[in-house]
């Protein structure tokens, strides 16, 4: 019969005492208490053992749960949130899965709730979360079909020496291209940066970036130097639209994860800030697993372009039934007799082709990129006619760039914002 309910503890040390004074025998006390002789040996032996500690009662939970995440698991997991404090239960387990995978991890909760346990988690802010924005990279369903280039915001090193980080993605892998500092963002530094990276990993379909200098200007479509040099290798220079850096949000995401990994703890001077970009670009694609990827890391996905950089930049070339002018220094081009129509300076030097619309107009292309109209009865130009936008205008970005057979594959809403979002990702 079981212990009466008031004062259980103190009932069973009144028995313990009371049989260790030797006045009493264990079948007496036992009958006395209404207890199993079994029940009296088992708290006399307790009480031996602990003294009146031992009389209270143990937990009943099992020493072991059946579902309960192995030791060795548990280290491994802390020792990898240790090393890489900025991961989540997704990169964590990604990685690690990568690693082993023959283990069978424990659930995404269950990892959370192991880091939250040893204070490795710390709670964010909740924020409203918006639709994802996907169409500027559609196209961008295989490696080298378009790159994604911005400069990281500009920040101090200890030192006080400013830095521009020049960043250069692949948009289906996000493999980190480059991440460099720059002494000037002008087009020579950044020309000499990208043409590294095309040598080294071969041409793209497309360059997206946004308006700015040097990638954009405001000439006539947009061109600028850099965009020049881009179209003669013939990579289509999109753009995204003003005020939108949505439109490169896979860009914009690694640069979030570049801040927090790079930026929010800047380096003492400028040589030691790219030593932690060069280790922070090896761990992103690398180490780092990418939950878009399936938890794959970018250097798994990527691979070189099947177009290598040429031995000579090519010069334009244009068809036969083309009027072919070369624009002079001050931006000029002639034409029939007049010799002070203006294009833009940013072409001074190169050639262009006029391709007839009908008797008054005339489409200017440079390379295979319609830039402007030509008005030969005003002898003026102007931007290209905006036309409803085509939808999927960037699926037609292939490897070595669009059809020659067809110009307007070329003609991407790079050079006229169009007034919706371009369907580009």
């Amino acid at each position: 019969m079981p212990w009466r309910v008031s004062g259980v503890v103190e009932q069973r040390l009144r028995f313990a005492l009371e049989y260790s004074s030797g006045w009493y025998g264990m079948a007496e006390l036992c009958r006395c208490y209404e207890i199993s002789r079994e029940t009296g040996y088992k708290w006399w032996k307790r009480f031996q053992e602990s003294g009146a500690a031992g009389l209270e009662d143990e937990s009943r939970a099992p020493l072991r749960h059946p579902n309960q995440m192995a030791a060795e698991m548990e280290a491994a997991l802390l020792e990898l949130r240790r090393k890489y404090p900025r991961w989540g239960p997704k990169k964590l387990r990604g990685h690690l899965e990568l690693q082993r995978k023959e283990v069978q991890w424990p659930v995404l909760s269950t990892i959370g709730a192991l880091l939250k346990r040893e204070g490795l988690a710390v709670a964010r802010k909740q924020r409203r979360r918006v639709p994802p924005y996907t169409q500027p990279l559609a196209a961008a369903d295989e490696p080298n079909k378009v790159w994604c280039g911005d400069f990281k915001g500009w920040f101090k090193t200890r030192d006080g020496e400013r830095i521009d980080p020049l960043t250069l993605t692949d948009a289906c892998s996000r493999y980190l291209l480059r991440c460099q500092t720059v002494e000037k963002t002008d087009t020579v530094r950044v020309r000499a940066i990208m043409e590294a990276a095309l040598r080294e990993f071969g041409l793209p379909g497309a360059l997206l970036t946004d308006n700015g200098p040097p990638f954009a200007s405001r000439a006539i479509a947009g061109l600028s130097p850099l965009a020049v040099y881009l179209m003669k290798l013939d990579i289509v220079p999109m753009r995204i639209q003003a005020g939108h850096p949505e439109q490169n949000g896979r860009h914009e995401r690694m640069h979030r994860t570049l801040k927090a990994e790079t930026v929010e703890h800047p380096a003492a001077n400028r040589r030691d800030q790219q030593r932690a970009f060069d280790r922070f670009r090896q761990e992103y694609n690398e180490v780092r697993p990418h939950e878009a990827l399936g938890q794959q890391t970018p250097a798994s996905r990527y691979h070189g372009s099947a177009r290598e950089y040429p031995a000579r930049l090519p010069e334009p070339e244009y068809d036969s039934g083309m009027e072919v002018r070369k624009v002079r220094e001050r931006g000029q081009f002639s034409w029939k007799g007049h010799r002070d129509i203006f294009l833009t300076e940013t072409l001074s030097g190169e050639r262009i082709g006029l391709q007839r619309v009908d008797d008054r107009y005339w489409q200017i292309y440079f390379c295979k990129f319609p830039i402007g109209r030509f008005d030969s009865y005003q002898l003026s130009v102007g931007a290209l006619p905006q036309e409803p936008r085509r939808t999927g205008g960037a699926e037609n970005i292939e490897e070595g760039g669009a059809n020659d057979g067809n110009r307007e594959e070329h003609a991407i809403p790079t050079f006229a914002p169009p007034t919706a979002a371009p369907s580009l990702e």
